[in-house]
This record gives structure tokens, sequence and C-alpha cells, in this order.
């Protein structure tokens, strides 16, 4: 149940959202084409995977940064996920 154009999120300027409705398939490896400053405003368990690392929990107003072309990926988590990103 893609959200966006194919996507498992919605955007809204630079707020992601993302529905724990969608299915973990959807949630796939990708990488993009900047740097990017995340942070969690809402959500509860949710993941993010870097490439050749282990996964680890996302935290409300915690910040992190992903570097442009690095493979990651969400992992589903209890409640929808709001993010706000920031490309740097």
């Amino acid at each position: 149940m893609a959200l966006n154009g194919g996507k498992p999120y919605i955007d809204k300027g630079n707020i992601r959202y993302f529905s724990v409705e969608q299915d973990k398939e959807e949630f796939v490896w990708h990488r993009d084409d900047e740097d990017r400053l995340i942070e969690v405003i809402e959500g509860q368990g949710w993941q993010l995977q870097m490439e050749n690392s282990l996964p680890f929990l996302l935290e409300q107003n915690k910040k992190v940064y992903i570097n442009k072309n690095v493979y990651h990926r969400l992992i589903k988590g209890y409640d929808d996920l709001t993010i706000k990103i920031t490309k740097v």
C-alpha cells in the first residue's frame, strides 16, 4: 500500500510521515542523493539500519546524520512515525 507515488511515506515540506499500517516490505534498502539530518518528532519503536551496521532505535528529539549514497532502511515500529528532514 504505497502512499506517495509508490513510496511508503507522505511528505509535507520537510516533514515526512510513515504509517505503521504500511507493509514492512515497503521499507526497502535505499540511498539518498544528498546528506540528510533527520529528527524524530514522534513515533515509538522505529529503528534505522545503516549499511554494514546493526539497527538502532530512533528516539524522539534525537538527530541522526545520514551520508549521501549510504544504503539504509527503516524498520517499522509500534505506531506512526513523523520525522523532520534537513538536507545538508
